[in-house]
């Protein structure tokens, strides 16, 4: 039984509006600057340590919905305030509390200018983002989807760069454009599913393939935009390379998990025979965006876009595993997901300390940072391996699981031989050691000449803490993958039967049943 049936405790709507409430307060009351990045900090905790008796208290045994909220809305419209988890949103809400806690110590001291506004936008940002894994009612995910935006528009725009300007309208334009498409296809299935926005009346309702085929389109454009996909995925470099550090932790480690959670939450579930026909186009686009991207990432010099134009091609695995339809894969499309939320996270985090001390991200201002910064050379070695897969990393259990799940696929589903698939798949483990490695050597290792770099100080204790929670994480997924597998199983298993079952064959069999009744009453 779940904790909120047994306490009357609300866990989903306390996560979800404490920081908020925290921002709210902060906004109000608190005019010291030491006091609003402490008050900022104890708001985070307490809502990270909200969503820990999600972990607890979860049902791994079923499939269904758990912590569920319901209250009316707005009742004309048929619009409801319901909230629910199951095992492949409820890890990502924690993921959320996490990286948050980590962005506002990150930022302790980088952020010295309008720091009450910066807090807040990172409070507010976090009310929206655990909205959108925690919503079941259609236009209350839309709402927090959008909400989004705002928080993240400002914390690129005001703290970013020199390009700053460029780059946050250029994110903004993009995915406000697909976020239309999806607004415009959720009113289709509202009016055409009998009026309700609930997502999982959408999930039951037996669409046509015509309904299913340009909704299936709509929710491609928004989604993909946000995981990104080739070829709309030219914003997040940019956004990556002009947002303050903790922007793009935050950007990395959960914004990009959006576009792919809403193919887990709509497309598959909800459009199985749209899906289907579209897998080709899916595991191309994915296979581009693992082969080419990872390209394009060897030519990178600064290391920001380095790791940016890696996370895409990473990204690229958890839509490949998304869309061959096999257990394996999809479960490894997730935990892919949650490691990148480690990984990407991190390094952006080790591109932060050295930007605090040399304010350059070029690859060629560094070399020999191990001579003087031995204990972050140390950090950044864990984190450069886990991005490459390497064995014993929260990466290789996602990777390898999407490689076997691809093997095991069913080649008359995909149109073409499962495992030359995951040949052209797995190349892309050589490419990403090629440019990670290539990254590390030269500005980690060699012998130390340039004057800049020598007097730059080892992470401070503060610095060092930051990645204690991410390397922790890391390997132990890494090691034992077992307990966050039992957590998607069952939730997984579920949505392969429902993205493998026909809607087409049930509308068919509801049309019979209807018909033998009305005979029969006759």
């Amino acid at each position: 039984m779940e904790l909120n049936n047994v306490l009357g405790f609300p866990i989903l709507s306390v996560a979800t509006f404490l920081p908020t409430v925290g921002a709210l307060l902060i906004w109000l009351l608190v005019k010291n600057e030491t006091m609003v990045r402490w008050s900022a900090l104890a708001f985070s905790i307490a809502t990270f340590i909200v969503t820990l008796p999600l972990i607890f208290s979860f049902d791994r045994t079923t499939s269904h919905m758990q912590f569920e909220e319901f209250h009316h809305w707005i009742p004309a419209f048929n619009i409801n305030y319901q909230l629910g988890v199951d095992g492949i949103s409820m890890p990502f809400i924690v993921l959320t509390g996490l990286l948050i806690v980590i962005c506002i110590i990150s930022a302790w001291q980088c952020i010295q200018t309008r720091v009450k506004e910066y807090m807040i936008a990172f409070l507010i940002l976090e009310t929206t983002l655990i909205g959108v894994f925690s919503a079941l009612d259609a236009i209350l995910f839309y709402f927090f989807w959008e909400a989004m935006l705002i928080p993240m528009y400002l914390i690129i725009g005001v703290w970013g760069g020199k390009n700053r300007i460029y780059a946050t309208l250029k994110f903004f334009l993009y995915t406000l454009a697909g976020s239309v498409l999806m607004l415009v296809a959720l009113l289709a299935m509202h009016f055409e599913a009998g009026g309700t926005f609930s997502m999982l009346a959408f999930m039951d309702y037996p669409f046509d393939f015509t309904w299913q085929f340009w909704i299936f389109i709509a929710f491609f454009v928004a989604f993909a935009v946000k995981v990104p996909m080739w070829p709309v995925h030219t914003w997040l470099p940019d956004a990556h390379t002009e947002a303050p550090t903790a922007g793009s932790v935050i950007l990395a480690g959960i914004l990009l998990k959006m576009g792919a959670y809403g193919y887990l939450r709509f497309s598959l579930p909800m459009l199985p025979d749209a899906s289907q026909y579209f897998a080709p186009m899916m595991i191309g686009l994915s296979l581009v965006a693992i082969v080419y991207i990872s390209l394009v990432a060897m030519m990178q010099r600064d290391m920001k876009r380095l790791i940016a134009y890696s996370s895409i091609a990473h990204m690229g695995f958890v839509t490949l595993g998304t869309f061959v339809f096999t257990q394996q894969a999809l479960e490894g499309a997730v935990i892919n997901m949650i490691s990148h939320g480690f990984v990407a996270a991190a390094l952006f985090l080790c591109v932060g300390v050295m930007y605090d001390r040399l304010h350059s991200r070029e690859i060629a201002d560094y070399g020999g940072v191990a001579n003087v910064m031995p204990v972050f050379a140390a950090v950044m070695l864990v984190f450069s391996m886990a991005n490459v897969a390497l064995p014993g990393s929260s990466a290789f259990i996602g990777e390898i699981m999407v490689l076997i799940g691809t093997f095991a696929a069913d080649p008359m589903a995909l149109s073409v031989s499962a495992k030359w698939i995951a040949i052209a798949a797995a190349i892309s483990v050589v490419l990403s050691a090629c440019y990670t490695l290539w990254m590390y050597k030269r500005v980690i290792m060699g012998d130390l000449v340039k004057d800049t770099v020598r007097s730059m100080p080892d992470m401070s204790l503060r610095e060092f803490g930051i990645f204690v929670p991410l390397i922790v994480l890391t390997v132990w997924v890494g090691f034992y993958p077992v307990p966050v597998l039992d957590l998607l199983h069952e939730s997984v298993a579920h949505l392969i039967d429902q993205s493998t079952t026909s809607k087409l064959d049930a509308a068919a069999a509801i049309l019979e049943h209807a018909t033998a009744s009305h005979a029969a009453a006759h």
